[in-house]
């Protein structure tokens, strides 16, 4: 089941059962899908582009909540939390900091890392391999440590 048949199929859901923050959530991701289906690439969406898509939108959430809670705006922070909680059932279940270690501890010792030059070569391999299960920042900051 393609991302767009399991948002229109949740979405029904969330408009039977009168849950409107849900409903809203569900209509944006549909509208990024509609937008990426008119964008002119003329092929269909595949796996990393949906993966892509939901991860811009939990990005635009977590950049918004840091912005209204800079602003004492609470209430808005609180909506966008929850709307990134419904983004979140859609991507795959992000790794532990143990799991990311472990991950990038492997692909230190396979690419014969040695210090802080090889940066860029290590955190490449590490988010090609923890696609879309692993924040960017997080993974960073391991291979620093690691690597400092």
């Amino acid at each position: 089941m393609t991302l767009e048949q399991k948002i229109n199929e949740d979405l029904k859901e969330a408009t039977k059962k009168g849950d409107k923050l849900k409903m809203e959530t569900l209509r944006s991701i549909r509208a990024s899908i509609i937008e990426f289906k008119k964008s002119g690439l003329n092929r269909d969406m595949n796996e990393d582009d949906e993966l892509k898509l939901l991860q811009n939108l939990a990005k635009k959430r977590k950049d918004s909540i840091e912005m209204f809670e800079k602003g004492n705006r609470f209430d808005l922070a609180d909506k966008e939390k929850a709307e990134l909680e419904i983004i979140k059932t859609y991507l795959p279940q992000e790794l532990s900091e143990e799991e990311i270690r472990h991950i990038v501890k492997k692909i230190i010792i396979e690419s014969g890392a040695k210090d802080m030059k090889d940066l860029g070569r290590v955190m490449s391999i590490a988010m090609k391999e923890m696609k879309g299960r692993a924040d960017g920042q997080v993974v960073q900051s391991m291979v620093r440590s690691l690597l400092g």
